[in-house]
């Protein structure tokens, strides 16, 4: 049982750490990006530096307050969502090019779409501790499901995306209508009396189903790691909050990595393996697990770069809102 005070120091850790993001969030929308503007390559990657000096730094007061194995453990998660994050960077760049998404209002939707996330993640964790400690054997359940996925992603490496066949797409359409072009950086508009939505909402709607998505392969994964639920929901905003300034830093270069995605089917399954393993004389520890990971990840981009991608004849996607 934990004693009143622990109880008391643990509610003010959730607080301190949800006001700073905040405050952090508050910042990115009211003062750098107040105006909406097209995001530089040099813009993208000083803000991707920036989040992850904040995640570091966050890192080593773990490591002064917890000692080096909560450390571990919160940096080995930081860095499985961090890059299984890219295939996110994917979608949104698939997204935004399918819906002809103007370069200045880009930075809004992941914005709003990055939000919305962390509330989902959130909930998730909850419920997926709260599963872990009333049901043991779910642990197997998620590794299982890792593997499954990582031999997915192994094996179906190019699997093409339709937003308009998306039931969240359908859905709302029967919901509310939506205009056929865009209203400058509104999601909503007020035409002839009635009430509109815009593509620029559709797209928010899209970007928050995909990364409920991924969220159900990331989540498990980070649990492999640890299952203290304060570690596992800062690891997942950290990598979260930088996925704006990753997307508008990478998405001009993600054909160059093309055996990334290999690699990160690796990275599910060996996972997914550790938690097989958990409750055995097998298990797994921390630190070689971060090993394993970095080497995965840091083959597939050698390789990626080693051996190019064939370019193929760009296609040209029809608009779905007209």
């Amino acid at each position: 049982m934990f004693s009143r005070k622990v109880m008391i120091d643990q509610i003010w850790l959730w607080v301190g750490f949800n006001a700073f993001v905040l405050a952090m969030l508050a910042l990115d929308l009211g003062v750098f990006h107040r105006k909406a503007h097209i995001v530089s390559f040099r813009e993208s990657i000083t803000w991707t530096m920036v989040w992850v000096a904040l995640a570091l730094v966050f890192n080593s007061v773990i490591w002064h307050f917890y000692g080096s194995q909560k450390a571990l453990e919160f940096f080995t998660g930081y860095l499985i969502e961090k890059s299984l994050s890219v295939d996110n960077v994917f979608v949104f760049a698939l997204l935004f090019s399918y819906f002809a998404v103007p370069p200045t209002y880009q930075h809004k939707v992941l914005f709003w779409g990055i939000l919305g996330a962390l509330v989902m993640r959130a909930i998730m964790i909850a419920a997926g501790a709260a599963l872990i400690v009333k049901f043991t054997w779910i642990v197997y359940v998620f590794g299982a499901f890792l593997i499954l996925t990582g031999v997915k992603m192994i094996v179906k490496r190019e699997e093409e995306i339709h937003p308009e066949r998306n039931p969240v797409v359908r859905w709302f359409k029967k919901l509310m209508p939506v205009t056929a072009t865009y209203r400058e950086g509104r999601f909503f508009v007020t035409e002839h009396g009635r009430r509109w939505a815009t593509p620029l909402f559709v797209v928010l709607l899209l970007v928050e189903f995909s990364d409920l998505i991924f969220a159900v392969d990331s989540i498990p994964a980070i649990f492999a790691v640890t299952t203290d639920p304060f570690i596992v929901y800062t690891s997942n905003v950290f990598a979260i909050l930088g996925l704006r300034s990753l997307y508008f830093a990478l998405a001009g270069v993600m054909d160059k990595f093309h055996y990334l995605k290999i690699g990160l089917g690796v990275v599910l399954a060996f996972v997914g393996v550790k938690m097989l393993l958990a409750h055995t004389a097998w298990k797994i520890p921390t630190l070689p697990s971060l090993g394993v990971v970095v080497s995965i990840l840091a083959v597939s981009v050698v390789v990626s770069l080693i051996r190019p991608k064939k370019m193929s004849p760009a296609t040209i996607v029809p608009n779905v809102m007209n």
